[in-house]
């Protein structure tokens, strides 16, 4: 048996049991690390495991958000290397209608943080001054 097709087979045995044990030993560590550190330095009470596990929870919740780990949506073409390369080779006509398409344009223009000098307009006041 493949290891794929075990763990599709047996998926609904071991992932209960994974994130079973997973609570558990958070909650342990949590309650062994308060009730060592805890006490002594805050004069604070120690705390049970169910405490432990609620004070994990809460923290998961706090500081994670609810679900699990999301996508990035904000993940751009050029964070893998396959995109990478293709920005590279683009001439700076291509890379100004990768911006046109995304409606960035005006804001690299003004930024000048990936046009050449060349490529952009120059904007030495002009245009304010005939207004």
């Amino acid at each position: 048996m493949r290891k794929k097709e075990f763990i599709y087979k047996y998926k609904y045995i071991f992932f209960p049991v994974f994130g079973a044990a997973a609570l558990f030993l958070f909650g342990s560590v949590i309650m062994l690390l308060w009730n060592w550190l805890m006490p002594e330095i805050f004069g604070l009470t120690t705390i049970s495991f169910w405490q432990a596990l609620g004070l994990f929870i809460l923290s998961r919740i706090l500081f994670s958000g609810i679900g699990g780990k999301k996508k990035h949506s904000h993940k751009h073409k050029w964070s893998d290397l396959k995109g990478r390369e293709e920005w590279k080779t683009m001439s700076s006509e291509e890379r100004k209608e990768w911006f046109k398409k995304r409606k960035f344009a005006q804001w690299m223009e003004h930024k000048n943080d990936c046009f050449s000098d060349s490529d952009v307009k120059e904007n030495d006041g002009s245009d304010r001054e005939q207004n």
